[in-house]
């Protein structure tokens, strides 16, 4: 291709991976596509270059038709895709990897928290856990009545070992109520108490990625003893892990781990007895040590997060003062979560960069409206809508999840599905997953079979906005 060619057929492959990122969500398109890269376009065919030949393999058995059918709109004459994988790239990687661990390492002061490293890494294969944010530590995070237990058992766990007696540590609540806070902060502190320990963090997904690539290597014992060295592991969204022979594995290791005086922290959307897709040995594992909940927020919490806040941005913003009269209408209105309140935040600092006018209680006034306009009034979660769903058509909720093909089965699961998509921020994949292992296609033709139906009849468009309204209030 000349240069001019090869431009145009890279910026066509980044609006491929833009449509990707937007019908699989964003969780799944960062484990598989992010590092996706176009090599060029020739002969009908698209020569792909991934990082692994699990990443290889991978796409080519579960999204190759789904990948050519998004191609196709920027390449109509496209045939065939070609995985490769970038080897230059592994050598590369490989030799400073060996450069780094060779080299010292140098001791950083915890106050310069974005430069730390932390040791995440497990061993196999270069198999990293999730980032870290520097920011979220448990000087960042605010105690209140309705996570004061969590933030106690969290600093336990991240000091001198003392946490043993919470083994494992299980944090569950609803989105944005400082789950993943805690996790992050956990890490930290472990790390400055113990420089020498091992550190993994992950969410359930990563953890079934690895093991899934470990089976397919044939290196499965290598990565579950990996996993076994680990002196703190932390795994997010637990809801998500699925599949009898994976929550197996992850069992042992969880019990390996703890018995070997290891700690363990998970956190989920719901409690163990709560999580539905875990076996009946699985949740009263889980619910062996400590469960903490995090609350909603009540007024007095949601005042101080205000507080804090604008005073960190007050310090990073000259001229800037928020009076806590509009702290406090913020307070009394935005009922959500901590990233709504700190959304907030950050729109009065633009406000004030932007015009140099003070903030007023009229302007708060206008980000809650809008604030107010961007949020659906009740969060509404799968469990209802599939609760909903069976109530409403007199099915039973098994069968929503089973593979029955019946009529009567068939039509209220598409309805399901469709809903899960129209009123939750659940990807593709992710609602097929939570009706009995679907994949997205499944999904993906549930919703438009539901939207076409919903155009030809009025009486189901009725319908649907019936359960709407129900699920909402």
């Amino acid at each position: 291709m000349t240069e001019k060619n090869d431009n145009a057929a890279r910026a066509a492959w980044e609006r491929v991976k833009s449509r990707l990122q937007a019908e699989l969500g964003e969780d799944v398109y960062s484990s598989w596509f992010r590092g996706v890269e176009l090599d060029r376009v020739e002969e009908g065919t698209a020569h792909l270059t991934v990082a692994t030949r699990f990443l290889k393999s991978w796409l080519r058995s579960h999204y190759y038709d789904f990948v050519i059918q998004l191609s196709r709109q920027e390449w109509s004459d496209l045939e065939r895709l070609d995985f490769q994988v970038r080897q230059p790239h592994f050598k590369h990687a490989a030799a400073a990897r060996k450069a780094a661990e060779a080299a010292p390492a140098p001791r950083v002061a915890v106050a310069e928290a974005a430069e730390v490293t932390l040791p995440l890494r497990t061993g196999y294969g270069g198999f990293d856990g999730s980032p870290l944010d520097p920011k979220l530590t448990f000087d960042t995070f605010v105690v209140g009545a309705s996570n004061q237990l969590a933030n106690a058992a969290a600093n336990q766990v991240s000091g001198n070992g003392a946490g043993s007696q919470f083994n494992p540590l299980f944090l569950h609540g609803n989105v944005g109520l400082g789950k993943t806070h805690l996790l992050h902060a956990i890490a930290w502190q472990f790390t400055k108490a113990k420089p020498e320990g091992e550190v993994l963090y992950l969410t359930a997904e990563r953890f079934m990625s690895g093991f899934v690539q470990a089976l397919r290597a044939k290196d499965a014992l290598a990565f579950k003893e990996s996993l076994r060295r680990i002196d703190l592991l932390i795994i997010d969204d637990m809801e998500f892990l699925q599949g009898p022979t994976i929550q197996q594995e992850f069992c042992h290791t969880l019990n390996s781990l703890i018995d070997g005086g290891r700690q363990v922290v998970v956190a989920a959307d719901r409690a163990p007895n709560h999580l539905d897709r875990l076996d009946m040995r699985m949740r009263s594992r889980l619910g062996g040590g400590l469960v903490a909940e995090i609350a909603p927020m009540d007024r007095d919490l949601r005042h101080k997060i205000l507080s804090k806040r604008a005073s960190d941005a007050c310090k990073d913003t000259p001229g800037l003062e928020i009076s806590d009269t509009v702290l406090s209408y913020l307070a009394d209105r935005l009922t959500e979560s901590g990233r709504e309140l700190e959304g907030a935040v950050h729109r009065l600092r633009a406000a004030y960069q932007l015009t140099d006018q003070p903030v007023t209680l009229e302007i708060a006034e206008q980000i809650v409206r809008e604030l107010m306009r961007g949020t659906e009034p009740k969060r509404v979660r799968i469990d209802d809508i599939q609760r909903t769903v069976s109530k409403h058509y007199g099915v039973n909720r098994g069968d929503l999840l089973s593979g029955r093909r019946n009529r009567s089965i068939v039509r209220p699961r598409q309805i399901g599905m469709y809903l899960c998509k129209q009123l939750t921020s659940r990807s593709l994949p992710e609602i097929g997953r939570r009706f009995g292992n679907r994949d997205h296609t499944t999904v993906l033709h549930a919703i438009r079979k539901i939207e076409q139906l919903m155009s030809d009849d009025t009486q189901m468009r009725e319908e649907i906005e019936l359960l709407q309204r129900l699920l909402r209030d």
